[in-house]
């Protein structure tokens, strides 16, 4: 996050006042989960309308709906790699989180202008925009506290649940606003707020005191002539990578083929930045890296939200009423897990910090989250027996699989996201922030490939086909849940030992 790390110079007294903050959340905490709110409402905002606006507005078939609906998210989530080391060498993370989110602004206000003609121009901004915000305002969370501070787990907890307020909103607002008023309504929105989430960084960024400055342009100082060319360097590439990401996103072949270079090249970097660690520090490192890879196959089950949950909502949930109000399947399936995250993400971080000493590790954690995402795609499984003659089927069994599902995510992102800055030393926080998003890509990506493979593409097939079709793939899922939690907790106590996790 372009700052040295803390063992290697004196603590900077504004750094060491946030730091020793009395009660459970700095105050900075706040203002950084208020421009994070509304950056959450963008992207899921937008989220929550690609299936179904690829399927009707752009007429594209649902199996490759959900393809290209992995190739885009994939994409956006391998940019945060990118984003961090950037982040790390050159803008800091001040820069990047303002630079990302003008582009996702930019990337919503195009689409809104036309929406089925630039869709995909608009969509290339926003991936871009994405890498340079999403990494880095994560990662400073971390940075909010001493080494050692059992306050952190709390901390990550309400950021996730304050985030998820946006969310909660976007999912609602943008499905609803294009399904009522038109598509342009929904994108327009979402390039509203965002704007809103960099006005609040920007008012607020003084009380992170001597966090988060270009390494090229040290805190109170000019920048050099060659500081100031590198810095437009990278200004100028990312808006240059979006022909590229373009020709990416729009052809099947070349996103398979970057899926298979990304990640190689992105473990030799993480390789080389070890380079100069402790052996303590590496073996910390090597358990990162392995929940880094069991996340992948989580966000492949859980990321089925935006593919075939999205589908089955449009096609088979009816919609319902709520004191006078009809409700939306798809926003139901956009918002039910933002709203559960709300509800029970301070109850959970509490939980944690009530157990005290009895409470479960890390790993052990992960290993929870596989088992209810388990169960809330066995629910989803079970949406095939509560369906009419016409296969609709029942809003309320398809929350509760969503409640269990985010009970999953529950012990899994805030946890995962707050051990890569346990697990990494300081100089590497951009890094590992990309990686652990890097392997959201991956999830991404394979969440599309799982929905296609699921989707029952005979042109005669009957409705209540077509949901046995995804209610199946949904029970399979189920199972896959459960073996990687078994493997999980079969391998916790090595991977205790390596990260001298003391809970």
């Amino acid at each position: 996050m372009a700052n040295s790390d803390a063992s290697s110079a004196p603590l900077d007294p504004r750094l060491a006042a946030i730091r020793n903050f009395e009660g459970k959340y700095p105050k900075q905490l706040w203002w950084l989960f208020l421009s994070e709110m509304w950056e959450r409402f963008c992207f899921y905002g937008m989220r929550g309308v690609l299936t179904v606006f690829m399927v009707e507005q752009l007429l594209i078939k649902e199996d490759v709906a959900s393809e290209q609906y992995g190739a885009i998210q994939a994409f956006i989530y391998a940019m945060t790699f990118v984003g961090g080391f950037l982040a790390d060498r050159v803008l800091g993370f001040r820069r990047s989180i303002v630079w990302g989110g003008l582009l996702m602004a930019a990337g919503s206000f195009t689409i809104a202008a036309a929406p089925q003609h630039l869709f995909y121009i608009g969509t290339c901004f926003t991936i871009v925009g994405t890498g340079f915000f999403k990494p880095n305002i994560s990662g400073v969370v971390g940075l909010l506290y001493h080494a050692g501070d059992n306050r952190r787990d709390a901390g990550f907890a309400l950021f996730y649940s304050g985030i998820n307020l946006g969310a909660f909103l976007g999912g609602i607002v943008c499905f609803e606003l294009g399904d009522r008023l038109g598509w342009e309504w929904a994108f327009a929105s979402a390039g509203l707020v965002m704007v809103i989430g960099v006005a609040v960084f920007t008012a607020t960024k003084h009380t992170l005191g001597p966090l988060g400055f270009s390494p090229l342009i040290p805190e109170g100082t000019t920048a050099s002539p060659r500081a100031r060319n590198t810095l437009l360097g990278v200004y100028a590439g990312s808006l240059l990578a979006i022909p590229a990401i373009l020709l990416l996103v729009t052809n099947p072949d070349y996103t398979r083929a970057f899926m298979f270079a990304v990640g190689p090249i992105a473990l030799i970097w993480f390789a080389l930045g070890m380079r100069g660690c402790t052996r303590e520090q590496v073996n910390k490192l090597i358990v990162a890296l392995v929940l880094i890879v069991f996340s992948i196959f989580f966000w492949a089950f859980f990321e089925q939200a935006g593919t075939s949950l999205a589908l089955v909502a449009r096609n088979h949930l009816p919609t319902e009423s709520l004191a006078g109000i009809s409700i939306t399947p798809n926003s139901v399936n956009n918002s039910s897990n933002s709203l559960f995250v709300i509800l029970f993400s301070p109850l959970l971080g509490l939980l944690w910090l009530r157990m005290g000493r009895h409470e479960p590790g890390m790993v052990v954690k992960f290993a929870f989250g596989f088992f209810f995402v388990a169960a809330g795609f066995y629910v989803f499984s079970r949406l095939g027996s509560y369906a009419d003659a016409k296969a609709l089927s029942s809003l309320t069994v398809f929350s509760f699989a969503w409640f269990l599902a985010t009970v999953g995510e529950l012990c899994l992102s805030p946890i995962g996201l707050s051990a890569m800055t346990k697990l990494a030393p300081q100089r590497m926080f951009g890094i590992i922030m990309g990686l652990w998003f890097l392997a959201s890509a991956y999830g991404q990506y394979f969440a599309g490939l799982l929905s296609a493979a699921m989707t029952d593409t005979d042109p005669n097939a009957t409705p209540m086909q077509k949901l046995n079709s995804f209610c199946e793939g949904f029970g399979n899922l189920a199972i896959y849940a459960v073996g990687f939690g078994v493997a999980l907790l079969v391998l916790s106590p090595v991977l205790k030992k390596l990260a001298k996790d003391q809970s």
